[in-house]
Formats: C-alpha cells, sequence, structure tokens
C-alpha cells in the first residue's frame, strides 16, 4: 500500500509514524460528543477503532491498525467516514 496516495485522499490528516492524525474542531461541547458518538457508530460497524482525545470542543484523533503494527487500508477508510461525519456537524 502505498501510505503517501492514500493520505492524498484524506487531505485533513497527516502521517506521525504509524498512525494518522487529525484534531477537529466542533462548534460546541454537546456537537464535539455528537461526533464521537456517530465516529463509534463507524467504527464499530468496521471493528475498527480510532484512538480520540476529547479537550472541550477539541477532538484529537489518531489511527493505526494496532494488529499489524502499522497503518492499513482500513484506517484510511474510517479516516474518509469520519471527515464526512465532522462535515455533517459543522467542524
Amino acid at each position: 500500500m502505498d501510505v503517501e496516495k492514500m493520505l492524498a485522499g484524506v487531505p485533513a490528516w497527516h502521517r506521525e509514524g504509524e498512525e494518522i492524525r487529525r484534531t477537529v474542531t466542533a462548534p460546541d461541547f454537546p456537537t464535539a460528543i455528537r461526533i464521537v458518538d456517530a465516529i463509534a457508530v463507524k467504527a464499530e460497524e468496521l471493528n475498527h477503532h480510532p484512538d480520540i482525545d476529547i479537550r472541550w470542543r477539541r477532538l484529537h484523533l489518531a489511527l493505526t491498525t494496532h494488529d499489524k503494527g502499522h497503518l492499513t487500508e482500513t484506517d484510511f477508510r474510517l479516516a474518509a467516514l469520519i471527515d464526512g461525519i465532522v462535515a455533517e456537524h459543522g467542524a
């Protein structure tokens, strides 16, 4: 898999080692929680779960495939789904 090519498909994300990361600022705290809830639903569907750090209305998201020890296509698939969720919530 060409990580740089996959990363170009999710431009809001950046690579740090074997993770891709994105920070999102929601309009308010309740919206941030709704974003996390929507991400949780998609993560369960894919059986692939991001690391999420919530700081008031700012969400720090990180994706990697822990059992593989590196990035996989599933990380980029979930990143794209997260991008859609974030956009739907105006963040």
